[in-house]
This record gives C-alpha cells, structure tokens and sequence, in this order.
C-alpha cells in the first residue's frame, strides 16, 4: 500500500489541533478556536493562511461567488474547523466543494465541539 498523501504535514495539523482542545476542552465558539489553532500552528512552524478566499471556476471561467477557507495549511491542505457536537454530511460536502473548486487534493475537517476528544477527518479528491 501506497504513502498517505501528505502523511507527515497532516500529521503536524492534527498533533496542533489536539493540542488546542487539550487546552481548551468543548464548549467554545468556533471564532475562539480558529484564534487558539492559528497561534498553535505557528507555535509548530505551520505554515498557514487564515481565511483564504477560493475562486470557483465553470468552463474555465472564474465565478463571482467564492468561497472562504477557514485555514490553508502548506499552500496544499484546505482545514475546515468546526465546534459541532458531531461531524456530519453537510460539513464533508462542503470540504470536498473546497476541494473540487481549487483542485487541492487534501481536506481536514476538524471539530472541537464534541466531548470528550477531538474529532476530524482527512478527505482525499
């Protein structure tokens, strides 16, 4: 079996993001999060930007409507941050949309709102 894609930046994403809720716990906002996350991603050497506009394309053409990523994380890995008690379609659909709008190939989906451990997952296009 082959290597995950982007195995080892991944890996420092998630470590961070644990770190934040090992801090923080559930119960806070996702506002208060996305601060907490973007000072431990540079604690770590992270490279980050922090709510990045994406365009959307149709034919080839770009759209008047974008979309906003909470994170990019290595120019390559769009990370989505939520404060839900659990994960569900939608917040997946609206990753892989994210995905399919900029051609990345690596999504994390991170929630800090539900008890007891941090809950993600990594979504490939």
């Amino acid at each position: 079996m082959g290597d995950l894609l982007l195995k080892d930046e991944v890996y420092r994403i998630i470590g961070a993001a644990i770190e934040v809720h090992r801090e923080l716990g559930s119960g806070f906002l996702e506002a208060v999060y996305q601060e907490a996350f973007e000072r431990e991603l540079a604690l770590h050497d992270i490279p980050f930007i922090s709510q990045q506009i994406l365009k959307i394309f149709y034919k080839g053409r770009p759209l008047n409507k974008e979309y906003c990523a909470d994170l990019v994380c290595f120019g390559s890995i769009i990370v989505e941050l939520m404060a839900l008690q659990k994960l569900s379609g939608n917040e997946e659909s609206q990753l892989i949309n994210y995905l399919k709008a900029t051609g990345m190939k690596v999504g994390l989906l991170i929630n800090f709102g539900s008890h007891g451990t941090l809950e993600w997952k990594r979504l490939i296009l």
